[in-house]
């Protein structure tokens, strides 16, 4: 095996362990019952929006803002 290899084989662990995370992550937040009202704005977050996506915190707008902060 030469470096770049181990380099791309120490990449792709790096990978699987940083999906496993997000997974185990989802898996905690999809156990939690969904907000009926935002946790930020206090808004109502819609029955659909709380079906669809199971362990919701946010209305759409308020999520929307946030995952803009965070590029």
């Amino acid at each position: 095996m030469d470096v770049i290899d181990i380099a791309s084989k120490r990449e792709d662990e790096h990978r699987a362990a940083v999906i496993a995370a997000h997974l185990a992550q989802q898996k905690k937040i999809s156990d939690r019952p969904s907000a009926e009202h935002c946790e930020d704005c206090g808004g109502d977050i819609p029955e659909a929006r709380r079906q669809i996506i199971p362990g919701v915190e946010l209305c759409v707008e308020c999520q929307d803002r946030q995952e803009r902060m965070r590029r």
